[in-house]
C-alpha cells in the first residue's frame, strides 16, 4: 500500500498555553493523489490545519507527517525547504507580489526551491514556457497577461495566477484555502477541472478548504473538520 500523502496522529494544537485547544485530531489521513474537500465553520481551525500541514506552525503533541516526512523531526530551516520543494499553496488572499509580473509571480516558488525549478525547467519550453503553459491551463491569456504586473489583474485573474504558482514544479501536495471564493460558477467549475487535471498528471494530493459545500461532490472525499477534531466537537 502506498504511503499516505498526509498522516496526522494524536495532534493537539493551541495558539497559546492559556487558550483552549484549537485542534485535537486523533487520526486523519489523505492518500497519495487523493482529492479531499474539508469544510467547517469560520474560526473552527481549518486554516490552522493547513498551517500545520505546511510546517508553518508546530503542534504541542502528536505526529504531522507529510509526503513521508515527520515535520517535527525537521529543523525550522529544513521545514522551510521541504515546504518550498514539496507543497504548493493557494492562499485565500492570493499573496501575489504586486510589483512582479504575472509570470514572475508564477515562477516565484522556483526562486526558493532548486527542486521545483529543475522540475519546471525540464518541461517542454523550460521555465518561462511552463509558467505560460500553466497560466493558459488556468484559463488566462498568457500572451496578454504574462508580462502584466499582478496589481493590474482582476480578482479572478489573480486567483488563477495564484493557482498556477502553486502548481509550478509539480509539488506532491496542493493545499488550497478558499481558492474559488472570487470566481463565478462557470469559472469555478472550469478552475476545478483544470486543477484536477494538473494534479492528476503530477500525482499530487489536494486538500481543499472551502465554505462552498456544493463543491464537495467534485472531490474523492468530503471531511467535516468537526468530525475529526475533538476540540471542535466539544465546542
Amino acid at each position: 500500500m502506498a504511503e499516505p500523502a498526509v498522516r496526522l496522529a494524536d495532534v493537539r494544537f493551541r495558539w497559546s498555553g492559556a487558550t483552549p485547544l484549537t485542534l485535537d485530531i486523533p487520526a486523519f489521513e489523505v492518500g497519495a493523489g487523493e482529492r479531499v474537500f474539508v469544510h467547517g465553520p469560520s474560526g473552527g481551525g481549518k486554516t490552522t490545519l493547513l498551517n500545520l500541514l505546511g510546517g508553518v506552525v508546530q503542534p504541542e503533541a502528536g505526529v504531522v507527517s507529510v509526503l513521508g516526512r515527520d515535520l517535527a523531526r525537521l529543523s525550522g530551516r529544513a521545514r522551510d525547504a521541504f515546504r518550498a520543494d514539496r507543497i504548493g499553496f493557494v492562499f485565500q488572499m492570493f499573496n501575489l507580489l504586486p510589483y512582479l509580473s504575472t509570470a514572475e509571480n508564477v515562477l516565484l516558488p522556483c526562486r526558493f526551491s532548486a527542486a521545483r525549478r529543475a522540475r519546471a525547467a525540464a518541461r517542454e519550453g523550460g521555465l518561462q514556457g511552463e509558467a505560460r503553459r500553466l497560466l493558459g491551463r488556468m484559463g488566462l491569456d498568457a500572451d496578454a497577461l504574462a508580462g502584466r504586473p499582478a496589481s493590474r489583474l482582476s480578482v479572478g485573474q489573480q486567483q488563477r495566477a495564484a493557482a498556477a504558482r502553486a502548481l509550478i514544479g509539480a509539488p506532491g501536495l496542493i493545499v488550497a484555502d478558499e481558492p474559488t471564493s472570487a470566481l463565478d460558477a462557470d469559472s469555478r467549475d472550469a478552475f476545478l477541472e483544470l486543477l484536477f487535471q494538473e494534479t492528476e498528471t503530477a500525482g499530487a494530493a489536494v486538500i481543499f478548504v472551502s465554505h462552498d459545500a456544493g463543491l464537495a461532490r467534485r472531490f474523492d472525499r468530503e471531511v467535516a473538520l468537526r468530525s475529526i477534531n475533538r476540540a471542535g466537537a466539544a465546542a
